[in-house]
């Protein structure tokens, strides 16, 4: 293995990542997914990008502002690409809350709301999309949409449901990963929008709670669930493994760990990757498991053994950065094992975007392209932070 990773050509590679990034995916969502009419964005896209429902979900909204926003920033000032993001924002500030920035879940075509402001990530997402958005426009409310929404999200990190969470008080309070990790790609996003200090202290505590609180040494795992005072359930919820989440969030970690100049930090966050990818990896079929069970039980979720298109996704970013960031040559193994596999099984070869959901042997489950919890977000995502690492990799080795 050692030889042949001598010879990868990491220029070519990163090519591979542009071309189907700004070739292949970004124009199916230029194409298929813009309202043109109402504003906004349809994200239930079948294989060819035909639209199956009109019903709009507040956090694929958000992410699909913020990819275009996003482009328009890194990659090129495409007056298509900025036109895209604004059709998405304005449409997110009108319709998208109920006027205090409490962002619904989901609505109508036109803008009326369908499922009330439960759920925390449309928040984050509205954060992320307005801080990009208005780093792209310079324009100020925007960027106080931004900072005001990631204000609301801190201030519900005890309770993301409010008055809409089913759980009943005091009997099993358990606290979830999802957030903290979140928080801590977040914090990056919108860092020009805050007062240092501030930074630095909402940073530190999200680094504490991923890596000290849920990250579990004994176990060598990432916890999704943990009791309120930090020790582990023996439940359903308190032995659920989702292995991508995790490693999606040691790659947030590495990125605060070069923010910061720790190294141990990023060097500790590789090696959790590392942990998670083998824990994760389906032996038998390939690929990396949904769902799991840390003691081994069957999970409640039916869908544990499907094979994702964001799980495979953010472990190419991890395994990159970590061997870019560490040399570790486990990571570049990996990152060439779920390399192989991802574009094999995932990339649509006769149609634009990937496919998302694969069943336990690697075949297509469903062959929508876009759907409530898929849209423009983890493989334009994917692929443009495997192409600038690629890049980089590919540039010291000269």
């Amino acid at each position: 293995m050692a030889e042949a990773m001598k010879k990868i050509d990491f220029k070519n590679l990163a090519e591979k990542y542009q071309t189907e990034l700004l070739e292949n995916v970004v124009p199916f969502w230029l194409n298929y997914s813009q309202d043109k009419a109402h504003g906004g964005y349809f994200t239930c896209l079948d294989r060819e990008g035909s639209v199956f429902d009109t019903d709009k979900f507040i956090w694929l909204q958000g992410r699909e502002v913020w990819l275009f926003s996003m482009l328009y920033n890194q990659v090129e000032q495409k007056q298509e690409w900025l036109d895209a993001a604004i059709r998405g924002g304005e449409f997110l500030k009108i319709y998208g809350h109920d006027g205090n920035l409490n962002w619904y879940f989901s609505l109508t075509q036109d803008g009326k709301p369908l499922v009330e402001p439960y759920n925390i990530f449309s928040y984050t997402f509205a954060s992320m999309a307005f801080g990009q958005l208005g780093k792209a426009t310079g324009n100020d409310e925007y960027a106080a949409i931004a900072k005001k929404t990631f204000e609301l999200v801190l201030a519900k990190t005890s309770n993301p449901k409010g008055q809409w969470n089913k759980a009943y008080p005091g009997t099993r309070n358990l606290k979830n990963f999802a957030l903290p990790m979140i928080l801590c790609n977040l914090a990056l996003e919108i860092e020009h929008l805050l007062e240092e200090d501030f930074l630095k202290e909402t940073i530190e505590t999200c680094i504490h709670e991923v890596m000290d609180v849920f990250y579990r040494p004994e176990l060598g795992l990432v916890v999704e669930n943990l009791n309120s005072d930090e020790t582990l359930s023996d439940t359903f919820d308190g032995r659920l493994i989702n292995p991508g989440h995790a490693i999606e969030a040691m790659w947030f970690i590495m990125d605060l760990g070069v923010r910061l100049k720790r190294p141990q930090l990023i060097a500790k966050a590789n090696d959790i990757a590392i942990q998670m990818v083998e824990y994760g990896w389906d032996q038998e079929h390939g690929g990396i498991f949904y769902f799991m069970d840390r003691l081994g039980y069957p999970t409640q979720q039916l869908e544990w053994d499907q094979k994702l298109w964001w799980v495979h996704l953010e472990t190419l970013i991890t395994m990159l950065k970590g061997y870019h960031l560490t040399g570790s040559e486990k990571s570049l193994e990996w990152f060439l094992k779920v390399h192989e596999y991802t574009w094999s099984h995932f990339k649509d070869r006769e149609h634009p975007e990937w496919f998302g959901y694969l069943n336990r042997r690697g075949e297509v489950l469903l062959p929508l392209k876009g759907g409530k919890w898929k849209g423009c977000f983890h493989v334009p995502r994917g692929l443009y932070q495997c192409w600038k690492t690629l890049e980089k990799i590919s540039e010291s080795a000269q």
